[in-house]
């Protein structure tokens, strides 16, 4: 599922991709890293294994993915050739240059520069848009442990198995329909607290619109702020979590979140005030464009895993 804006890099080597039984190796990829892309703060769904394999799901699949940094070869187990250049590939947004924006973010703006070689494997996911609503809805005010168990417990309790991977069982996150129906005492296992009402009343409002509505954000003619104010309609999504949705799920490379970590980041390397919103998103506008939501991802990383910043 390639990104509505992606274009392969003219640098970019082709990648290579190997059938290993029930598993592939991709090589090529290079700006990569596992740990950078699933702990930066824009997924919940991916759990990190004692060999540093993840393993998770999207699109309806389940798949445990390994990376080596010195062969600089991605293996994803548990899925096929076709899966890869249909989901996979895309979700992952190999086809975008990162060494080329990186570059570009570094010559524009020399004070990211530290930011951007901290989480220099960082690349923006394309999710799945009613998966992303879903979880960012959950994120307000909440940490990222609780946001996983809370995200994780929705899907157990109101969405269908997947599948069994390794013993653990998988749940894809419930439908709008299903949700639409559901009463707030039907999601108090869940422990999502006031959230509960968003969940339901979003979903409402998109199982009346119909889901094509919500995928139609993502088409390339949608402006990130005709994105960001579509979303705005549904309930308990405001500039934050809509930018958020944007960026993650949409293609929308130019929306900049702007979240508690992101003012004090901005604050510290730029001298913005923590509160002025405004000042941070008219400054990502015109310093980082047109990869504001790149930016933003590397600032995020480094504020919240660089000791000392």
């Amino acid at each position: 599922m390639p990104r509505n804006d992606q274009v392969a890099g003219a640098s970019l080597p082709a990648l290579q991709v190997h059938t290993c039984g029930s598993d592939i190796e991709i090589t090529g990829i290079r700006d990569f890293d596992l740990d950078h892309i699933f702990d930066c703060g824009q997924c919940f769904r991916w759990n990190r294994g004692e060999d540093g394999s993840y393993t998770g799901t999207a699109y309806g699949r389940i798949v445990r993915m390994v990376w080596d940094p010195a062969k600089q070869m991605l293996r994803i187990c548990g899925t096929t050739p076709e899966d890869f250049h249909d989901i996979w590939r895309g979700y992952l947004d190999l086809d975008r240059d990162y060494g080329q924006i990186k570059s570009y973010l570094a010559e524009r703006d020399p004070v990211i520069r530290d930011a951007i070689g901290f989480g220099s494997g960082i690349r923006i996911l394309n999710q799945e848009k009613w998966e992303t609503v879903l979880s960012f809805l959950i994120s307000q005010n909440n940490n990222i442990p609780r946001i996983r168990k809370c995200i994780d417990s929705l899907a157990e309790t109101m969405g269908r198995k997947i599948g069994t991977y390794d013993g653990r069982d998988y749940y894809a996150l419930p439908s709008p329909e299903v949700l639409a129906e559901a009463a707030a005492e039907d999601l108090e296992p869940c422990r999502l607290g006031y959230r509960a009402k968003y969940l339901i009343q979003t979903a409402k409002l998109v199982e009346k619109e119909g889901m094509d509505v919500l995928e139609a954000l993502g088409q390339p003619e949608v402006t990130a702020e005709e994105a960001r104010q579509s979303l705005c309609r549904y309930s308990g999504i405001g500039p934050k979590v809509a930018n958020c949705i944007s960026l993650f799920s949409m293609g929308k490379i130019d929306s900049f979140p702007i979240d508690v970590w992101v003012r004090k980041v901005m604050n510290r390397l730029y001298g913005i005030e923590e509160n002025n919103v405004k000042a941070m998103t008219d400054f990502a506008s015109k310093q980082f464009c047109p990869y504001g939501g790149i930016a933003q991802q590397y600032l995020f990383y480094y504020i919240t895993h660089k000791n000392g910043l």
